[in-house]
C-alpha cells in the first residue's frame, strides 16, 4: 500500500468521523436518539473519559476531573505521535499491506478522537437541553478539555437470562450496550486486523 494510499484512508476516515460528529452536536440534544432499526440507533452521548466512560479520577480523589482530563488527552496525543512514528518506520522498512491498514486505521481513529478532547470544547456551546451551535461565542470549556462524541448504538438482543443460570439468571440483559463513533470503528478494525493477522504482521525471524 503507496503512501498516498494510506494518506487517502486517514483523510476519509477523519472526514468521515468528523462530518459524522458535527452532525449530531449540531441536531441531537445530550441523550436524544433516533431509532434507524430496531438493532441500530443513534444515540448521542458524550464520553469525559477513557474507553466505556472511565475516568482517571475515578482512581484518586486526589486528582480532579480537570486535570485527570488534560493529563488523559496529553497522554493520547504522545500515544498518537508514536503510532504515527511506527506508521513511518513500517513505511521505510516495506512492512506488510495488513500492518500499514492497520496502523493507519489505529492512527486515523485516535486522531479523530484526539481532536474532539483538544478542540470540541471551544468549538461548540453546551448539549444539555439544547442543539450545540458550531463557533460560539463561547465553548463548554476549554482547550484539551473537550468531550468525545459517540452515537452509534447497536441494541442487538435483549431479554433476560433462564432462571437456571447461577447468579445471573433471570436478570435483564441487552447486548450491545456500548455507544461508540467511527473513530471507536476504525481503531477497534485496526486492532482486531492485528490480532487475526499476527503471524503475517509480525513474523519470526528465520533461524539458519
Amino acid at each position: 500500500m503507496s503512501k498516498k494510499q494510506t494518506f487517502l484512508l486517514i483523510v476519509l476516515i477523519l472526514l468521515i468521523d468528523q462530518a459524522s460528529k458535527i452532525y449530531i452536536k449540531t441536531h441531537f440534544e445530550l441523550g436524544q436518539e433516533f431509532k434507524v432499526f430496531d438493532w441500530f440507533r443513534l444515540f448521542f452521548i458524550e464520553n469525559e473519559g477513557m474507553a466505556w466512560g472511565a475516568k482517571i479520577s475515578d482512581v484518586s480523589s486526589y486528582i480532579s476531573d480537570s486535570t485527570a482530563k488534560l493529563f488523559l488527552t496529553v497522554f493520547r496525543i504522545f500515544a498518537v505521535c508514536g503510532i504515527g512514528y511506527w506508521l513511518h518506520q513500517s513505511f521505510q522498512k516495506s512492512a506488510s499491506k495488513i500492518l500499514i491498514i492497520a496502523l493507519a486505521l489505529v492512527f486515523s481513529g485516535a486522531l479523530g478522537n484526539i481532536f474532539d478532547s483538544v478542540f470540541y470544547g471551544i468549538l461548540f456551546d453546551g448539549s444539555l437541553g439544547q442543539t450545540a451551535t458550531l463557533f460560539p461565542s463561547q465553548g463548554y470549556s476549554n482547550v484539551f478539555h473537550g468531550n468525545v462524541v459517540d452515537m452509534l448504538y447497536f441494541p442487538l438482543f435483549k431479554g433476560y437470562f433462564p432462571d437456571w443460570l447461577p447468579l445471573i439468571g433471570g436478570r435483564y440483559f441487552s447486548f450491545f450496550d456500548p455507544v461508540f463513533n467511527i473513530a471507536d470503528m476504525a481503531i477497534s478494525t485496526g486492532i482486531g486486523l492485528l490480532l487475526v493477522f499476527n503471524k503475517k504482521v509480525f513474523p519470526k525471524p528465520s533461524v539458519d
